[in-house]
């Protein structure tokens, strides 16, 4: 049995999507409950030089809409990256997962061999389709989404492997 590009991209996606917006209630109720103002925790970042879990949504959300848009061969949509609380956040996150949604399996077709080219800081890098999947979108994707989930954790959230895996 072969797995597709859009079966190894999509469902992927939007199952840790959908798993980073469950623990992102869990943030805000935590804050609510403890009265904390919530920008602290959209604000909250793991050491100085990190980027904040607002960015961290961010760039988690772009990564999958990005990866699954050029296997696609479709146009990236363009987000403006303004949210700051956990409403805006979350419906970022709707938003990307009704983009990944409306995307057809058949348009993935030949996909791991669509060449993929993305600025770098030397210069382009060019990947095949499979390439840039396995190598470079996914683990990115996931980097975000794991340290959305450990600031929260950091911070006190109660949150743990299994709202991760999303398997609560």
């Amino acid at each position: 049995m072969t797995v597709s590009m859009y079966d190894a991209s999509v469902p992927v996606v939007v199952r840790g999507l959908t798993n980073l917006s469950a623990i992102l209630d869990k943030g805000a109720a935590f804050a609510e409950a403890r009265k904390i103002e919530p920008s602290v925790l959209t604000g909250a970042r793991l050491a100085p030089d990190m980027l904040p879990l607002n960015r961290q949504v961010q760039i988690a959300s772009d990564s999958a809409k990005g990866a699954a848009a050029r296997l696609a061969g479709a146009e990236v949509p363009s987000f403006a990256d303004t949210e700051t609380t956990f409403p805006e956040l979350q419906a970022r996150i709707s938003k990307t997962i009704d983009f990944l949604q409306a995307l057809k399996p058949g348009a993935f077709e030949g996909a791991e061999a669509r060449s993929v080219t993305l600025p770098g800081p030397n210069g382009e890098i060019n990947f095949s389709g499979q390439e840039f999947l396995f190598s470079f979108a996914l683990p990115n994707f996931f980097f975000h989404i794991t340290t959305a989930y450990d600031i929260l954790r950091h911070n006190g959230v109660e949150i743990g492997k299994m709202d991760y895996l999303g398997w609560r």
